[in-house]
């Protein structure tokens, strides 16, 4: 992991606002910087690497994919990481939050007592 990675994991893996992240996730064919399974967002840290040569492309073809198997990508610039991390988790926090499920799976109707029926 690079120091950017390292910086935001020690927030991330705290699990702000209840929020569990995992790190250097598989997902098919890739391993994602930072995986939020319950709001289906990774999370990638970017470098400038991520502007030279092919890496734009690849990184366009990498996000379009994920998104058609129902994950997000965030692009985050490292260096926004480390100039200002309490932003970028609020960010990220804020990003997962509206990607939650609005129900939790049922696994039928409530007892009719709950609903206020006899």
């Amino acid at each position: 992991m690079t120091l950017p990675e390292v910086v935001l994991w020690r927030v991330l893996r705290e699990r702000p606002e209840g929020l569990r992240f995992r790190r250097q996730h598989p997902a098919w064919a890739y391993v994602l910087d930072f995986h939020c399974p319950a709001a289906r967002l990774a999370v990638e840290v970017d470098g400038e690497v991520h502007g030279r040569g092919n890496r734009p492309e690849r990184d366009t073809r990498r996000d379009a994919f994920l998104g058609e198997h129902g994950v997000a990508v965030l692009r985050i610039p490292a260096g926004d990481v480390l100039r200002d991390l309490d932003s970028v988790v609020r960010y990220i926090v804020a990003q997962a939050r509206d990607r939650l499920p609005l129900h939790l799976p049922a696994d039928g109707p409530p007892p009719q007592a709950q609903l206020g029926e006899e």
